[in-house]
C-alpha cells in the first residue's frame, strides 16, 4: 500500500482573496479553479505541495490561531534559511510576532499567519538532517 498526502484543505471566508495572498506572498500558483462563485482552487506551493482553498460555511474559528486546539493547527513550510525568508516575507507584508523557536526533531521554526489568520510556520532544518 502506498499512501501519500496529496493536498490539505483550507476553508476560506474569501477564497479569491486567500488564493491571491498565497500567490503574492508565498509564490504559489493556481493549478485548478472550479469556475464557481465563490470558487474553489487548488494551488501549488514550492516543489509540489498542494492546498485546496474553498469557501467556508462559517467564518471565524475562534481557535484558529491557537496552536494547541484539537485538529490540524498549522502548515509548516520548509525553507533553506529562516533569516533570508523572513526578510523577504516582511517585504511582502508578513508580520512576525513571535521569536524563532526550536523545531521538533531539529532546527528552528518561526510562526506567522496568512490573510485569514491561519497559522503557518517556516521550518529550517540543519544541513543533511535526516529523521
Amino acid at each position: 500500500m502506498n499512501i501519500a498526502i496529496e493536498h490539505v484543505g483550507l476553508p476560506a471566508t474569501d477564497s479569491v482573496a486567500l488564493k491571491n495572498w498565497y500567490e503574492k506572498t508565498l509564490g504559489a500558483r493556481a493549478i485548478w479553479d472550479n469556475g464557481q462563485v465563490p470558487p474553489t482552487y487548488l494551488i501549488e506551493l514550492g516543489s509540489g505541495a498542494w492546498l485546496e482553498i474553498y469557501p467556508a460555511n462559517e467564518s471565524a474559528n475562534p481557535g484558529r490561531a491557537d496552536n494547541k486546539c484539537v485538529g490540524f493547527r498549522h502548515l509548516a513550510l520548509r525553507v533553506d534559511s529562516l533569516t533570508t525568508t523572513k526578510a523577504e516575507l516582511e517585504k511582502r507584508g508578513v508580520t512576525f510576532t513571535e521569536p524563532v523557536r526550536p523545531a521538533a526533531g531539529a532546527g528552528s521554526v518561526l510562526f506567522f499567519a496568512d490573510a485569514e489568520g491561519n497559522l503557518l510556520h517556516l521550518v529550517e532544518r540543519p544541513s543533511g538532517w535526516k529523521p
